[in-house]
């Protein structure tokens, strides 16, 4: 077992060149770093933790990276600090993947408020106008490329192409809950693994779950280790635990606005599937339309600041819980700053409570399947689901972003933003064609927006 008095990973413990399993000391230092490099949304967070856990370090290869991987996919909420706790829990049990998840959120938490202040306080101001305009067509590209990005690597054969169309139509078209989509693609994708075990192995059945970078600490065959066995009386000690947090946390919330953000962010948290671009919707449609805490054209700015800032995207709940407090003055106008931190530290703290729970009760049953194809098959097909919603929410902003004056009974009301168009296109193109870094394309296009603001 993995423990904080073992030696550094960078020497062996055998001769077969498995490294040895990381310290405690050693995994905090990592997954600090991790908290403020990890931009990109969860496509480059989950990319970079890849590239650095499975083929630099090795401390859990890939096919068990992937397997947790799909488990936190299946799950509402944000999937790639879901895996950081995971890992975390597997290395080093509970307080591992506590660590692991909070210092993931704690650096974008800070810094997103900050800049949440700079864009209340400032936002006026002509200079941070052309920002926000320059960035936006940007958004739309990001979040088009993570769809690119994820499809490639899921959707490995024609029938996990099928499961992916199906899901666009069914909430484009038909406007089905998310919730209802995942369970029909699990369905099929349990069907698949009967029938047509070789499409729906994890991966899709070849690409990237063959792949090898030598042994791992966590390997494809080490056993789970005891200490993480399932077991019913922890089980319900973790339920009594969050359960009493959950309450605890809602009864120091007075002001009303306050405890209907820890109320909708509960919500949000635990019925939306798909990971940080599902969730978008949901939290737009609240946020916006429901409690009034902004405007459209104020979460568009939101996710732009998520996309620019390290940390999980749907870290933009951190945006809509200061812009809401702010803008209801929580405290009196004399204190907004305060409400806006108050707001943003309440929609963070109960959105990500709960993938806590989620992995640490629930990692110990998942360990057990991780060669067992009945599991692992229906993920590959929530997986493909998942590609379908993301184009379905690049759409979603690019209607939003080129027709700014349709509705949903005119959708293409008012003049088309042909500039803005030929923007998203050109980030797109290099996102995708010469391989950008996504902040420099967000600096390329802020860039230009300051140009037509000056100009």
């Amino acid at each position: 077992m993995p423990a904080s008095s073992q030696p550094s990973s960078t020497d062996t413990t055998d001769t077969t060149g498995r490294p040895a399993p990381p310290s405690l000391r050693e995994a905090f230092g990592y997954w600090l770093k991790l908290g403020f490099i990890s931009f990109g949304g969860p496509a480059g967070q989950i990319a970079m933790m890849h590239q650095e856990l499975v083929e630099k370090r090795r401390w859990i290869s890939e096919r068990r990276f992937l397997h947790a991987l799909n488990y936190c996919m299946l799950l509402p909420g944000p999937e790639a600090q879901q895996l950081a706790i995971y890992i975390g829990w597997m290395l080093h049990r509970s307080w591992g993947g506590i660590i692991a998840g909070t210092l993931f959120l704690l650096p974008s938490l800070f810094i997103l408020a900050g800049l949440s202040y700079v864009y209340l306080a400032f936002g006026d101001v002509p200079l941070v106008q052309g920002i926000f305009d320059g960035i936006k067509p940007a958004v739309v590209a990001i979040v088009l490329f993570a769809a690119w990005r994820i499809g490639a690597r899921a959707l490995k054969n024609p029938a996990l192409w099928l499961i992916a169309t199906a899901a666009f139509i069914a909430i484009f078209a038909f406007n089905l809950p998310f919730p209802w989509i995942v369970l029909a693609a699990a369905l099929l994708g349990y069907l698949g693994g009967r029938w047509m075990p070789d499409k729906f192995a994890l991966g899709g059945g070849h690409g990237a779950s063959q792949q090898s970078y030598g042994p791992a600490v966590i390997d494809d065959n080490t056993p789970t280790p005891a200490q993480l066995h399932f077991r019913p009386w922890r089980l319900l000690g973790l339920l009594l635990v969050f359960v009493a947090i959950w309450l605890g946390a809602m009864a120091l919330l007075i002001q009303p606005e306050l405890r209907e953000m820890g109320s909708f962010f509960t919500r949000a948290a635990l019925v939306t599937f798909g990971g940080a671009y599902a969730v978008l919707p949901y939290v737009y449609q609240g946020g916006v339309e429901t409690y009034g805490w902004l405007s459209g054209p104020q979460m568009m700015d939101g996710l732009a600041l998520g996309e620019s800032t390290p940390g999980p995207l749907i870290m933009v709940v951190a945006f809509v819980g200061f812009v809401g407090a702010w803008s209801k003055e929580i405290f009196g106008p004399e204190m907004l700053l305060l409400a806006g931190f108050a707001g943003a530290l309440v929609a963070t703290f109960f959105t990500f409570l709960p993938g806590y729970l989620f992995i640490l009760a629930g990692g110990p049953l998942v360990e057990a399947t991780h060669g067992d194809l009945r599991f692992t098959a229906p993920l590959s097909g929530i997986t493909a689901a998942v590609v379908g919603v993301i184009v379905n929410l690049a759409l979603f902003f690019g209607w939003h972003l080129l027709w700014p004056e349709g509705t949903s009974a005119a959708p293409f009301d008012g003049p088309f933003e042909w500039f803005d168009g030929l923007i998203a296109l050109g980030a797109f193109i290099a996102l995708w064609r010469f391989k950008i870094d996504i902040l420099k394309v967000l600096l390329v296009c802020a860039g230009i927006g300051v140009a037509l603001t000056l100009l």
